[in-house]
């Protein structure tokens, strides 16, 4: 690790290399703290999104269409604390790549991976919504678990090809120095990626989530008047108003969502700008942490995520088939 030394020598990732990347002198409690840091955040995030992945699989109550797709947003999420933090976490401390550049190869596939699934993922769940506040009667009939489960592998299938195809077309790319992980993006990939990836997803999920809460708003205009007036409420009218609960609680999972990819985004379309900045890595991370808030917001508004946790952390419970 380059600890600061009274010297100030500079020193170098591969030192027995002559293009060599330098390495950032960093004191011995800003290493600790940084390192300490980062695996709490990884942990945290990694046991959080475990809890509903194991939530939702184990409680056969729980295998809804849109809990599938909460469930592949948490297996990205997971996989995100998994793999990406722990390794972007000692590129941004150590400043250097110690691994081989397969390695690097198959990590940014992961983070594009990971990252476009995440947000095909919420494009899902707005569609899910819509049709489940807009069109309830068809609901049951156009949403079903196998047809949704079907579709999750399709959005993962294609993000896949999308970044090897990135990949495979950026191999050529040249490293300034030995010991960095960074792939240059032809143009044509970054206005394909920003129309395909943010712009039209994200205008899709802010169209229908309008539309959502617009028919939700009156959906319990109606339901209220129908209580406050003494009528008994069928079986369909609760329904609905517990689906436009649902879609509120999503709703606010994609508004922090956009809140952490919107200004990243910006950043990228930026001229001259290079992830080695601090306002850049602080961006980056932004992305990286959403992961970690996704569950919270589930803790928060999903009664069903609250039982189940109790019931997972009280082993005496978790296996009685009740």
């Amino acid at each position: 690790m380059a600890y600061e030394t009274e010297d100030h020598e500079t020193q170098y990732c591969f030192p027995a290399i002559n293009s060599s990347c330098i390495k950032t002198k960093r004191s011995r409690h800003e290493y600790n703290i940084m390192y300490v840091f980062f695996s709490l955040l990884s942990v945290w995030t990694v046991f959080l999104n475990l809890l509903v992945i194991i939530s939702i699989s184990h409680f056969k109550k729980l295998h809804t269409p849109t809990n599938m797709l909460i469930f592949s947003l948490a297996v990205t999420d997971l996989l995100v604390g998994l793999i990406i933090m722990p390794l972007e976490a000692i590129r941004l401390i150590e400043t250097c790549w110690y691994f081989k550049d397969t390695i690097c190869r198959l990590f940014l596939f992961i983070v594009g991976l990971l990252l476009n699934t995440s947000l095909s993922n919420l494009v899902l769940i707005a569609v899910d919504r819509y049709v489940a506040v807009c069109h309830p009667l068809l609901y049951p009939q156009k949403i079903t678990t196998t047809r949704t489960i079907i579709i999750i592998c399709a959005s993962w299938f294609y993000s896949s090809a999308y970044n090897i195809s990135v990949i495979i077309t950026t191999s050529q790319s040249k490293y300034t120095c030995y010991g960095e992980c960074t792939v240059i993006i032809v143009f044509a990939w970054t206005v394909i990626d920003l129309f395909l990836f943010f712009l039209l997803p994200c205008s899709l999920i802010i169209t229908l989530y309008l539309r959502i809460f617009y028919v939700a708003h009156q959906q319990v205009k109606v339901i209220n008047s129908l209580m406050r007036s003494g009528k008994h409420l069928t079986e369909g009218s609760v329904r609905r108003k517990s689906e436009s609960k649902a879609a509120l609680t999503l709703g606010i999972i994609v508004t922090v969502y956009l809140f952490c990819w919107i200004p990243y985004y910006i950043l990228t379309l930026t001229p001259n700008t290079r992830l080695t900045s601090v306002i850049a890595y602080f961006m980056l991370w932004m992305v990286y942490i959403n992961s970690a808030l996704n569950p919270l917001i589930y803790a928060i508004f999903y009664p069903w995520f609250r039982t189940s946790v109790k019931h997972i952390l009280n082993l005496s419970k978790i296996f009685k088939p009740a």
